[in-house]
């Protein structure tokens, strides 16, 4: 399989580019997170995913710092184990688990939980958060006053008093609750907001450090009615869901995550999403920049702009990025300078993804903002030897040389075309 390359010092120039661009000072902030969500569904792929893939090459350590494990339903007025199969029953192999050591299928406790359980207990460090998930009309009815003391009753004492289900217990799994809630509506405002304080509250009194969490949309004009500020006063981290600007839906190929636009733009960047909840009083230092791991993709897309911006229709779903890993070799890929957006054309197929090279500089972005870290939809989607994933470590982690800016984002003619040995 062939990579994707770009020369270093068009990397570092690019990201100096946008920092001057965007009228940002670039302080060195502390260490920013890297918050991963892990798919209870992958186990059912032809190739899962598993807790284990998570301990990075070597086994010195997990390759994030906090794992959301999705999803924990919220339904019928209370919180719950979604999938017991994939959570609580399944038995793993030895060589699927994380001690190496094969599930009984007669021991109580086994599936994806107790494989983060045995994770947690050999990196004590790692936070483990549940993400609450369910349709907004169930999050609007358990916020409801009349129903909210056992709604967050049963929240707390499934995911954070460890009583999975019957002869199954684990206090301190987990070390929070990451809540998606999408989205309140303005009736739902001052139920949205009395819902995370009282979760709040109850955290604090099971055990004082739990952290809570929620995912938000690109604006805060998505939760009208809602004192944005006094959200984030009550939560440890605000997930940006910066991505899917455009998609399939549209009829017109673009970037589904560009952290930037040309200057006059109107369109949905990850920058003006990050400003705008910025603006509406959630302090950097709180904000989590979402990065896709998956790719969307168009068919009958013209040549002109090698199919950049071009009309097109629509592949439905998204796949993958070990997806697009299988294209490249069979089409010609590009990178605006600027954004370090790349893209994938082969004459008719059109596809907008991140990689290494795009997803290093979006982290990169985070940590000389100050913003809280990156924030992974999601890890089952990164290739066997979680190339994306290794990407937002270095970039978090690794200060880039002083460059001087290039060419604006979009400029005609502009864009890199990635070599491929």
């Amino acid at each position: 399989m062939r990579r994707a390359l770009l020369p270093a010092f068009a990397l570092c120039l690019a990201f100096y580019a946008l920092a001057n661009a965007l009228g940002q000072k670039t302080p060195e902030p502390s260490r920013p997170a890297l918050v991963g969500y892990f798919p209870q569904w992958a186990l059912y792929e032809d190739e899962p995913y598993l807790v284990k893939d998570l301990i990075s090459p070597g086994g010195k350590g997990p390759l994030v710092n906090q794992v959301n494990y999705a999803q924990g339903f919220v339904t019928n007025g209370h919180c719950s184990v979604a999938d017991p199969n994939a959570d609580l029953n399944f038995a793993f192999r030895a060589d699927q688990s994380v001690n190496g050591v094969a599930d009984s299928p007669t021991q109580p406790f086994r599936g994806h939980l107790h494989q983060l359980q045995l994770l947690k207990q050999r990196f004590p460090h790692l936070h483990i958060l549940i993400s609450l998930e369910g349709r907004a009309s169930d999050f609007a009815y358990d916020a409801q006053p009349e129903h909210r003391e056992a709604f967050l009753d049963s929240c707390i004492d499934t995911f954070l008093k460890g009583h999975l289900a019957p002869g199954i217990e684990a206090p301190g799994l987990f070390d929070g609750i990451d809540v998606d809630w999408e989205f309140p509506r303005e009736p739902d405002a001052a139920n949205f907001l009395a819902l995370l304080r009282e979760l709040r509250s109850r955290m604090d009194a099971v055990r004082p450090g739990l952290k809570l969490t929620i995912a938000v949309g690109h604006s805060p004009r998505m939760y009208p009615g809602t004192d944005v500020a006094a959200v984030a006063s009550l939560v440890d981290q605000v997930g940006l869901m910066t991505y899917d600007f455009i998609g399939p839906w549209s009829d017109t190929t673009g970037f589904l995550a560009p952290l930037t636009a040309p200057d006059g733009s109107h369109g949905g960047t990850v920058a003006r999403s990050i400003a705008a909840w910025q603006t509406a009083g959630v302090p950097a230092s709180r904000l989590l920049m979402g990065v896709p791991f998956y790719a969307y993709g168009w068919r009958q897309v013209p040549e002109d702009g090698h199919g950049l911006f071009q009309e097109g229709t629509g592949i439905r779903g998204d796949r993958p990025y070990r997806y697009i890993q299988g294209l490249i070799e069979h089409s010609t890929a590009y990178r605006d300078p600027v954004s370090q957006a790349p893209w994938l054309f082969d004459g008719d197929a059109f596809w907008t993804y991140e990689d290494p090279v795009s997803v290093a500089f979006k982290a990169g972005f985070v940590r000389t903002q100050g913003l809280g870290g990156l924030m992974i939809w999601e890890l089952g989607d990164d290739d066997h030897s979680a190339v994306l994933l290794r990407a937002a470590h270095r970039g978090l982690n690794e200060a880039a040389p002083e460059a001087k800016p290039v060419a604006a984002f979009g400029q005609p003619g502009a864009e890199t075309r990635i070599a491929q040995p």
